[in-house]
């Protein structure tokens, strides 16, 4: 019967390999040679990521700009959400349309369980101020009604006097509430300066009582009303002094 023996698994050499040189002696010589699986071998450096595109999300009905920030949980909140999409948005952060495209942020780190509820509340908190941040720009009806309505409303921001009874009336005298009238037969006329618009207001007159932000479009309703109230304010008082030509 054999000898028994002890046996002893093979032991797995996996950091080095030996390269058997020749020498000129007898012995030889045994140069180690590093492996890809050495423990010392030079970890691979990840590939730099490409900068991402940033992602876009169509409005839908329903959506504030506090909600889809809060849901999305953008860097910023609302506020850097609205300052990213303002020519997309407009003016008013409080009203936006459904099939908008807004461009979204980088997100925030995600916030802890216990404080989500409290988070919530100040959304809520900051929904409320965005629909008060920016009121609706004011509209008007393209009539005799809303133009002098607008001219009103920019006559109170320059300190102009006049009513709306005291416009309508002189209007409905001088071009019966037509934009486009022209006076081509009075003195006016015949020095080369006639007197156009709904309040018949000569282009010397115009131009020097012309207020800031209208139309230099003397035949603009809104412009020439606003021009002309602010002349009969420096010579009347008031367009509601005037009660004939002027």
């Amino acid at each position: 019967m054999p000898a028994k023996g002890k046996h002893r698994r093979t032991k797995s050499i996996s950091l080095t390999r030996g390269i058997a040189v020749a020498g000129t002696g007898a012995a030889v010589l045994v140069l180690p040679v590093l492996g890809a699986t050495t423990a010392g071998a030079a970890q691979g450096v990840p590939a730099a990521k490409s900068a991402a595109a940033p992602a876009t999300y169509v409005v839908a009905q329903g959506d504030s700009l506090v909600k889809i920030a809060r849901e999305h949980s953008l860097s910023g909140g609302w506020k850097k959400l609205y300052q990213d999409n303002r020519a997309t948005v407009g003016d008013n952060p409080g009203l936006i349309h459904p099939g908008i495209k807004l461009t979204l942020g980088t997100k925030s780190p995600a916030k802890p369980a216990a404080t989500r509820a409290s988070a919530e509340r100040a959304d809520r908190s900051e929904q409320r101020t965005a629909l008060t941040a920016a009121p609706a720009k004011k509209t008007y009806t393209n009539n005799l009604d809303g133009w002098i309505k607008e001219s009103l409303d920019i006559m109170a921001k320059h300190g102009i006097p006049g009513s709306y009874e005291g416009i309508h009336r002189n209007i409905m005298r001088e071009s019966s509430g037509n934009p486009l009238a022209i006076n081509n037969w009075d003195s006016n006329a015949v020095a080369g300066t006639p007197s156009k618009g709904l309040l018949q207001v000569i282009d010397p007159t115009f131009k020097a009582y012309h207020v800031a932000g209208t139309s230099m479009n003397s035949y603009d309703p809104v412009a020439n009303i606003t021009a002309a109230c602010n002349y009969a304010a420096a010579k009347y008082g008031s367009i509601d002094n005037v009660n004939g030509a002027y």
